[in-house]
């Protein structure tokens, strides 16, 4: 046992000088959503949502390991329209996402990189949240897993695809006889990120 934890003790200082090499990048990701929403009835037919995100983004990569970790504060806007026997309702979603990336890059030599991405998102809802009298509402914050992959190249352009997996309901659809319908939104999404 005693020399389980000397050999951890030596791997682990010999990976410190990598570490200390790790690069932190800071740069600005925008990109397109197509989100889905499903219910949990088929009383109500919907549209996907589609919008947009933008904000600031931290990139940290250990160079001889090929992990990293990303990290972004994003505006996301999003809009839906629902249809159903009581009428139409026309939504949406502002909100302030915080992605949490963990990274693993492959090199495919010093012009470019593909990665593949994971992690928990959370979500703030910064805009309306009611919707009609006895419409939809949002919640005020939500959880959600990314899962994605992407090209780096000249190690300053990122251009990603991720899909975004609600944990939970993202809102609540109520109608005007008292029943409520549960609603999840899970969304593609394609980004494009410089770095300085």
């Amino acid at each position: 046992m005693k020399k389980f934890f000397t050999l951890v003790l030596v791997a682990a200082l010999s990976a410190m000088p990598s570490m200390m090499q790790a690069q932190v990048k800071f740069g600005v990701k925008a990109g397109l959503n197509v989100t889905q929403m499903s219910l949990s009835q088929d009383v109500v037919s919907k549209s996907n949502q589609e919008g947009f995100f933008v904000g600031p983004t931290v990139k940290v990569t250990l160079p001889l390991v090929g992990l990293g970790v990303d990290a972004s504060a994003l505006y996301d806007q999003r809009d839906a329209k629902f249809s159903g026997e009581f009428g139409d309702e026309k939504v949406s979603q502002r909100s302030i996402n915080v992605p949490i990336n963990l990274r693993y890059g492959i090199g495919l030599g010093s012009l470019a990189s593909v990665y593949l991405a994971a992690g928990p998102q959370f979500g703030f809802n910064i805009g309306q949240k009611n919707y009609g009298e006895d419409g939809f509402k949002f919640k005020d914050s939500n959880f959600s897993v990314n899962v994605g992959a992407g090209v780096s190249v000249i190690s300053h352009l990122e251009v990603g695809f991720t899909y975004n997996i609600a944990v939970g309901k993202t809102g609540e659809l109520s109608w005007k006889d008292g029943a409520k319908i549960n609603a999840r939104a899970n969304s593609w999404q394609v980004s494009a990120a410089y770095y300085f």
